[in-house]
């Protein structure tokens, strides 16, 4: 049985783990995010000499555009110094390890068609709630990357054309993180990334809480709707760090449906696709990008 290390760069923390070829996580572990180029390779550096020994590949899940063939991060999202990275090939040539890396919301989507809630779904999507809408899409049973590489990123999809710039897309209408600091504010809690208070007041049906909420998960069942209007998927799979709320897919759920009842027409043509929470939750990255590496 093989172990593979596998990452999970993200903004602020970087996920890390051994994994076995059979899904398998042996160890887990994270540290922060640095603010350098320098700093960042030098850390991943000593996690890698730390488990060479037993390690048989080398997996990273990252954000932004990303060439899953080549090896290469053209752009870094919400890590600007991974730019213009031939990971691939660099690793390989210093450690002498097959490597592989993938965008993290296609990460997530992988994982899921692997052994999660997409599982022997043809045609899918993971829409992964953070700071923005990530998706990774699934179809006709294989990853879609894009003639860009850039695929899924729904963050961009325009909702409210009154609105100007980027307070006009999903990328901030959908933003868990603002959903999350907009209860906090209503509730009166300084710390407006405390998710767990914002819950808290949703799950006991704080009025303000719940009717931000709500409007929240009306505009996610709205993007979903435009996606399935446009691609006719089977199942959307809901993950990033509130997912693990169930109130949360209910009420996605719940939205869906009432935005069909206003419309009797597209109610009537379109076939309701299903909507679930994600499997793997905060491991999804993680094993995802180890499936690109397996099958790479």
């Amino acid at each position: 049985m093989a172990t593979f290390l596998s990452f999970d760069v993200g903004g602020t923390r970087i996920k890390y783990a051994l994994i076995t070829d059979k899904r398998e996580i042996i160890e887990k572990n994270s540290t922060y995010t640095p603010d350098n180029s320098q700093e960042f390779w030098q850390k991943i550096d000593e996690i890698i000499e730390s488990y060479k020994s037993t390690i048989s590949g080398i997996a990273f899940s990252v954000p932004g555009r990303v060439d899953t063939e080549k090896g290469i991060i053209y752009i870094g999202g919400a890590v600007p110094y991974l730019k213009d990275i031939h990971i691939k090939d660099t690793f390989f040539e210093k450690y002498g390890l097959p490597v592989a890396v993938v965008n993290d919301a296609k990460a997530a989507a992988l994982a899921e068609v692997w052994h999660g809630s997409l599982k022997g779904i043809r045609d899918g999507a993971v829409i992964v709630l953070g700071t923005g809408v990530g998706g990774g899409l699934i179809l006709d049973g294989k990853l879609r990357n894009g003639s860009h590489f850039q695929a899924g990123e729904l963050s961009f999809l325009a909702l409210n054309l009154t609105n100007k710039g980027f307070e006009r897309t999903s990328g901030c209408l959908g933003s868990a993180v603002g959903m999350v600091s907009a209860v906090n504010k209503a509730i009166g809690n300084a710390d407006e990334k405390d998710g767990k208070k914002a819950f808290s007041a949703i799950n006991d049906n704080h009025p303000k809480a719940r009717a931000i909420f709500e409007s929240y998960c009306r505009t996610i069942a709205q993007i979903i709707l435009n996606v399935h209007t446009t691609l006719d998927l089977e199942c959307f799979a809901i993950g990033g760090g509130i997912s693990s709320q169930p109130i949360l897919v209910d009420e996605i759920n719940r939205q869906y449906d009432l935005l069909l009842d206003e419309d009797e027409v597209t109610k009537h043509v379109l076939t309701r696709p299903k909507i679930v929470p994600t499997t793997f939750k905060n491991d999804a990255n993680l094993l995802g990008a180890l499936y690109q590496l397996l099958h790479s």
